[in-house]
């Protein structure tokens, strides 16, 4: 480590060498294409920190040069306005995006890998209080998290499970509203009974004030366990949770918190209508795979609102969560590490929930993370907070800067416009410098982005997320400057089903920016095939966009939303059971299972024949202990691997029980649905698949627009798409299939 501490001093003080030494474009090319190749070498052995460490260095030196060059021969004369004011804004925008890759460089140098945490005897272990806030997601959806967090492997006299209900507050239950009031009624007595069947405790509070960090502080009031947990709503919990994160706080006395990742098992609405959730890293994954084990290295990983377990004693000291900004989870982090106390984070999916589908919903979300944070950044000002390490002042303020991104992700798009439309000179350059200084950068920057995050991002995806949230989020960015309280909590739609397949709400604006970047992709090359003495610039401008157009037109496809019936989400599993059928047990393996029914394998004695709503018993053990349900047949034979489909007769407290056993039992469910995900695919692959999706979710966009798409007919019986894919989840249903074409509504605090 001495000597690695060394190479980097001599590193850092060449680079600043390299940076201020005058040189001419053929030295500076040749310099480039040096670094470029001692890079791409130090990348083969990703494993030996010397070299990951030096490999930092060549991307920063590459970096550095074209930000010296940038500042000091490409902005137009301050004397012209027309150009300069323009030209500077797109010269921020870009020093923006190279202060975010320094501070990102800082953050994932290293991630830290954790090892498990060491076992305590049952009587040493301390008190838990698991919070589950609700707000109106339905009671199905309920029991099944606070069924599995019921199941969870700790000692039963130790832990306690709250629903904390802001559906059903005393000022709803008394609004004088009639219809409300009789709704907010209705949810209470049918949670308090549900609440009493799975042995939960229900608290509903006066009023919902605060909204989820005034929820979970009246949890703190009625409840005393040394250690809170918190789930949202559609957050069910694996057995191991508390074995896994629990053990953390007995080798820390100031640890307050052992955050895990969030694990989900519905796509999002990128995922699902570019069709791309059962092959592609999803998009948290490199948020929680990568950059908060980077926070975890500097003491600053932070608290994500759900799937965490918090220390009671560190939660007093700041008088319970904060709730200055619309992100308490964060801002309560940052006013606990502000008092010295340590984070932990534990990179095992742990917990399985949903994630918005229709991509108003995602929106949604989106605003109020990005304006919650914003609030941080401007009412708490992280990076000059008193008692954070020098490096949580960086992983904070860089963490809240980051949403800043739609300012800078539309500057890109409009740049190039300004040239082609105008023929407004903002960037000062011709080819031969552009080559030098921007191509070789930019080839580093995708380079490194391959070699940071290529397990769990592909190509161009992040600039994909980046814009179609940009597009909506530009407006709530200005609200948060103008007014940094004026924010509120909004719940986010989980669950949501589309009958049909149709443009989204706010296709719109994509349409609109994806003509006029056709427009200008067809005057900018008549342009150039008709003027007597194009200029040099004209084709780089060309070039940038058509990118642009590119990520627009795949961004049709993300507002072209696919229909999507499926209620319930199902989980790929691997359980023995036995299945009676009358006088007749079979053995079966447990295939897949979602909160509407399970299928199954039968590996003895196969049935030849199950007749459609014959009444079954499903038999499980744990520890000996038998656990049965009735079950129905809803469909036949698949006719591939001899599995069956079967549907829960009755969804009460006892189904929900044995559901979080089957789905929820071991953790590695969960990770091998992401080890299935996460391969990289490397630059050139992901640049020709990425290209594809444009040209063929423009056409898909167009269709929907002239309402020419056509729905597949929907088979005779309800359930029939339970038609079981194998257990390696490679089917066409894929494995977010359901049980239930019921169409539901369901909203959370997540």
């Amino acid at each position: 480590m001495k000597y690695v501490s060394l190479l980097a001093i001599i590193a850092g003080t060449s680079s600043l060498f390299l940076l201020w030494l005058p040189m001419s474009l053929q030295a500076q090319l040749v310099l480039s294409l040096t670094i470029l190749g001692l890079m791409l070498l130090s990348m083969q052995r990703p494993e030996n920190k010397t070299l990951r460490l030096m490999t930092f260095v060549y991307a920063g030196v590459i970096a550095l040069r074209y930000a010296y060059w940038r500042t000091t021969d490409t902005l137009p004369d301050s004397s012209d306005l027309l150009n300069f004011i323009p030209g500077l804004l797109l010269y921020i925008a870009e020093m923006y995006c190279l202060v975010m890759l320094a501070i990102n460089f800082f953050i994932v140098a290293d991630p830290l890998k954790r090892a498990a945490p060491g076992t305590q005897a049952a009587a040493d272990l301390p008190t838990v209080d698991v919070f589950v806030p609700s707000y109106n997601e339905a009671p199905d959806l309920l029991a099944l998290t606070l069924a599995a967090a019921k199941n969870m492997n700790y000692p039963a006299n130790k832990l306690t499970v709250y629903l904390l209900d802001d559906g059903g507050t005393d000022a709803k239950c008394g609004h004088r509203d009639p219809v409300v009031a009789h709704s907010a009624q209705r949810r209470r007595e049918e949670l308090q009974s549900l609440c009493a069947a799975l042995g939960v405790r229900y608290h509903a509070r006066a009023e919902n004030t605060h909204a989820k960090a005034g929820n979970l502080n009246a949890g703190l009031k009625i409840s005393s366990g040394d250690l809170v947990v918190v789930f949202d709503a559609d957050h069910a919990p694996v057995r191991e949770f508390l074995s896994e994160t629990v053990g953390y706080f007995a080798a820390d006395d100031r640890l307050f918190l052992v955050q895990t990742p969030h694990f989900f098992l519905n796509p999002d609405p990128l995922e699902k209508n570019l069709d791309t959730f059962r092959q592609m890293p999803s998009e948290n994954e490199m948020f929680y795979s990568i950059v908060q084990r980077g926070l975890d290295k500097w003491n600053a990983s932070f608290f994500c609102g759900s799937a965490a377990v918090l220390r009671r004693a560190a939660l007093e000291e700041t008088n319970g969560f904060q709730g200055q900004s619309i992100t308490e989870d964060c801002e309560s982090a940052l006013a606990l590490h502000c008092r010295g106390w340590h984070s932990v984070y534990v990179d095992k999916p742990l917990i399985a929930g949903l994630q918005p589908e229709t991509l108003v919903s995602f929106i949604g979300q989106r605003v109020r993370w990005g304006q919650g944070m914003l609030q941080i950044l401007i009412l708490n000002r992280p990076f000059l907070q008193r008692g954070l390490t020098f490096a949580q002042r960086v992983c904070y303020a860089g963490t809240n800067l980051f949403w800043l991104f739609p300012l800078t992700r539309l500057t890109f798009m409009v740049a190039p416009l300004l040239y082609i439309f105008f023929s407004l000179q903002i960037f000062q350059a011709n080819i031969v410098e552009f080559v030098c200084y921007t191509l070789t950068y930019l080839i580093s920057s995708f380079a490194m982005q391959n070699y940071l995050f290529g397990k769990v991002r592909w190509p161009w995806v992040s600039e994909l997320y980046e814009y179609v949230q940009a597009v909506m989020l530009l407006g709530a960015i200005f609200s948060v400057v103008r007014n940094p309280r004026k924010p509120t909590f909004n719940v986010t739609a989980k669950g949501q089903t589309l009958e049909t397949s149709k443009l989204s709400p706010i296709a719109l604006p994509y349409f609109a920016i994806f003509l006029l970047l056709a427009a200008a992709s067809g005057y900018a090359i008549w342009r150039y095939l008709s003027e007597p003495m194009p200029s040099e610039l004209l084709l780089i401008v060309i070039g940038w966009n058509l990118i642009n157009m590119g990520l627009a037109g795949a961004a049709l496809g993300v507002v072209a939303e696919r229909r999507e019936r499926r209620r319930n989400q199902r989980l790929s599993v691997r359980r023995h059971a036995l299945l009676h059928m009358g006088s007749v047990v079979h053995t079966v393996i447990l295939t897949n299972v979602s909160s509407g029914g399970v299928a199954v394998e039968f590996i003895d004695n196969p049935a030849k024949a199950v007749g459609e709503g014959e009444v079954c018993s499903l038999e499980l053990r744990r520890n000996g202990k038998a656990l049965r349900k009735d079950i129905v047949c809803r469909v036949a034979r698949s006719g591939l691997d001899g599995s069956f489909g079967f549907a829960f007769v009755q969804r009460d407290p006892d189904t929900f029980s044995l559901i979080a056993e089957i789905m929820y039992s071991e953790q590695s469910f969960l990770q091998d649905r992401i080890n299935l995900r996460q391969k990289p695919i490397g630059f050139f692959i992901g640049t020709l698949r990425f290209s594809l999706w444009s040209v063929r979710e423009c056409m898909r966009a167009l269709i929907y627009a002239l309402g020419l798409v056509k729905e597949t007919q929907q088979t005779s019986h309800p359930d029939a798409e339970l038609l079981l894919a194998p257990a390696n989840n490679r089917s066409r249903s894929g494995p977010h299939a359901g049980f239930d074409a019921v169409s539901v509504k369901e909203a959370s605090y997540a």
